[in-house]
């Protein structure tokens, strides 16, 4: 009975206890419910991304360096001395024009001239007046033939040479009347002692800028008048007897006169050498040497009638470096009637001038020459001469057979004496 009564009690505890927790387990349930957790929202709220704070700026990119600016390249052509003999002189006459008409005889080499930034040539006579006219040995041509000479497309003509005296001062004034009259420059002769004092032509070739200087070694003999000593530049204080005493002195002035022009390069154009000789001589090279030493860049010489060696040379520049520069002893007769051997062969020549417009430095960076020979027809053909080009003559294949052999020897004459690399036909 004992036993029975204590189940009992503990069934009705047992009962109690399991109500009273499910009582507690609803009030936990409304507490939890009205004492919901809201810490979390008092956490900050994200911004949204329009108002998000902006991120620091990318730098800039480095700009691109400005590419260094292109050298200045240009050509400068130069041709051999145009003389007029009285058979030349003769034939340029057209009835037609009713005038001497040079540019038939010349108009081979026109294209190679024009298309040049700039072209000089010797022009051996003087322009004193006629009719009549004269040839050899005291020449005397027509205005038409420096009228001819600016039409082909020349710039400046050397008046310096054996034959600026053949009539005179006279003679030599009047022929720079009539080149000013044209528009062709000229240096080496003067009509004043003021042009004598400032006889260099600053020329723009293309951009750059050269001083031009004129001499020849002598006047044939003929003395300079008293009344004029500046009209024509000597490089030979002997110049009537032995031509062997250099006018150092001189010629240093006038190279440092050059300079001070602050030109890009100096040039100088001389008349110098043994006639009719292939090869220059021992004087030639101590003068090119002494032009060079003394800041010329481009040495263009002529007098010889025949071609001789022309090359580029490295000039030392006085800091341990050097300067590339160029010489040429003779292109020959650019016009003429003489008949001795190569005396009708000879060549247009252009040199390319290079300036580095970074550094300045303007050199010769090349050259290239165009064969061109001096047909004669002989006596009694009509036209007599013509300057033929002989590469275009013998590529366009209409020079009859005997022509074709003269061009052909004149083509390897030029290589022979100037070497065959810088030929422009090969």
């Amino acid at each position: 009975m004992y036993r029975k009564i204590c189940a009992l009690l503990l069934g009705i505890a047992l009962l109690l206890s399991g109500c009273a927790g499910s009582a507690a387990s609803h009030v936990a349930v409304v507490q939890a419910a009205e004492y919901e957790d809201t810490s979390d929202r008092l956490k900050p709220v994200s911004e949204p991304e329009d108002r998000a704070q902006p991120k620091p700026a990318e730098p800039a990119p480095e700009p691109e360096p400005p590419a260094p600016p292109e050298p200045t390249v240009a050509t400068l052509a130069v041709c051999g001395d145009a003389m007029s003999h009285m058979p030349l002189t003769n034939d340029a006459w057209s009835e037609e024009k009713g005038a001497y008409d040079y540019v038939r005889i010349m108009s081979a080499v026109q294209p190679i001239v024009s298309g040049a930034d700039y072209a000089v040539v010797n022009l051996e006579t003087t322009l004193a007046g006629g009719p009549p006219y004269s040839g050899y040995p005291n020449f005397n041509s027509p205005d038409d033939m420096a009228r001819g000479l600016k039409e082909i497309g020349f710039d400046l003509c050397l008046t310096a040479n054996n034959h600026s005296l053949d009539k005179g001062y006279s003679g030599l004034s009047r022929t720079l009347d009539v080149l000013d009259e044209v528009g062709l420059a000229h240096v080496g002769t003067s009509r004043t002692q003021e042009e004598y004092d400032y006889n260099i032509v600053l020329a723009d070739v293309g951009g750059i800028s050269v001083a031009f200087l004129g001499y020849t070694y002598g006047t044939n003999g003929i003395p300079v008048h008293k009344d004029h000593p500046y009209c024509i530049n000597l490089f030979n204080t002997d110049y009537l007897t032995n031509l062997s005493a250099l006018d150092t002195d001189k010629l240093s002035a006038d190279l440092a006169a050059a300079q001070a022009m602050n030109p890009d390069l100096i040039a100088v154009m001389i008349h110098w050498g043994v006639e009719y000789k292939t090869t220059e001589n021992s004087y030639q090279d101590q003068i090119a040497d002494f032009l060079f030493d003394h800041g010329a860049d481009i040495v263009l010489g002529g007098h010889s009638h025949v071609l001789q060696p022309m090359g580029l040379r490295a000039i030392p520049d006085g800091d341990g470096g050097s300067r590339q520069g160029f010489v040429c002893y003779s292109l020959g007769n650019f016009i003429s009637s003489q008949n001795y051997e190569l005396t009708d062969t000879t060549v247009a020549l252009e040199l390319e001038l290079t300036r580095d417009n970074v550094t300045g430095k303007t050199e010769v960076t090349g050259y290239s020459y165009s064969p061109m020979f001096m047909l004669d027809r002989e006596e009694g053909a009509s036209p007599r001469f013509e300057l033929v080009d002989a590469h275009a003559a013998l590529n366009a294949g209409t020079a009859g057979e005997s022509l074709q052999k003269q061009l052909t020897k004149a083509v390897e004459n030029c290589r022979a004496i100037l070497g065959p690399d810088h030929d422009s036909g090969k």
